[in-house]
């Protein structure tokens, strides 16, 4: 998906900062507490916590994080109770935007994403309001090492999958979110390297930004907006186009 691939291109354009680094293990073992407080400590029945260890190790947070994050979740230090929160709304050049946080004050983050719409030229909505245009979907993110293109897709269409999308960075394959547990444990038995496992906003249709001034306003709200401690993750149904990208990535 041409908006997923571009984001993980946008996150990581400034490089492996130590801040940026910190703030990511941040959200990380949020995401394995929350997940680990739900269902226990045993990924191999605990779906979302099986899923958000296998993302903390794509991003190399290190084990004695990721034991602590899980501790907290079973009651061993600490006593937030997160919840899960969709924000919605549009940016620059009426893009839509999706927002996933954990939060325990979901009043507080509110607030912030809401300011953070405002003050760069976005406007959030009601939920609901952009959803329709994204399919909430499956994604499993394979590098080139685990098969070609044929192969990959082959072992994908017999796990169930619903569609592969090959590209610079490697193999993006996408299933049905009631197939999410399924098809993944079958790609693990398949194939080698899982690197990111997630449900994901898929945008129906892509926006292609071709300006650069506009460009650079969508990225100063993604860019906030990731900022922003309680937020998880951030989608969009925009890409750049490929003179634009040069330029700005």
């Amino acid at each position: 998906m041409a908006g997923h691939s571009q984001f993980k291109n946008i996150m990581h354009r400034k490089g492996a900062q130590d801040a940026k680094r910190a703030k990511l293990f941040t959200k990380l073992g949020r995401e394995l507490t929350v997940a680990a407080k739900e269902g226990g400590d045993d990924p191999d029945s605990n779906p979302r916590l099986r899923t958000a260890i296998i993302n903390a190790r794509s991003k190399n947070m290190p084990k004695d994080n990721m034991e602590r994050a899980i501790k907290r979740g079973l009651g061993g230090g600490g006593d937030n109770n997160y919840e899960s929160m969709r924000y919605e709304g549009y940016g620059p050049s009426g893009i839509a935007i999706i927002v996933e946080a954990l939060t325990e004050n979901r009043n507080r983050t509110a607030s912030e994403i809401r300011t953070i719409f405002t003050k760069l030229n976005g406007n959030m909505g009601e939920t609901g309001s952009v959803s329709f245009m994204f399919d909430h979907m499956g994604h499993f993110h394979f590098p080139f090492a685990s098969g070609s293109h044929d192969e990959v897709f082959d072992k994908a269409l017999d796990a169930g999958a619903e569609d592969i999308e090959s590209n610079a960075e490697g193999h993006n394959i996408y299933c049905s979110r009631e197939k999410f547990t399924s098809v993944r444990e079958d790609l693990e038995k398949s194939l080698e390297n899982l690197e990111s496992s997630a449900l994901i906003w898929k945008p129906k249709t892509i926006e292609i930004i071709k300006d650069e001034e506009k460009a650079k306003a969508i990225l100063r709200l993604i860019d906030a907006l990731e900022d922003n401690d309680d937020v998880q993750n951030v989608y969009a149904n925009f890409s750049f186009s490929p003179e634009l990208e040069k330029i700005i990535t």
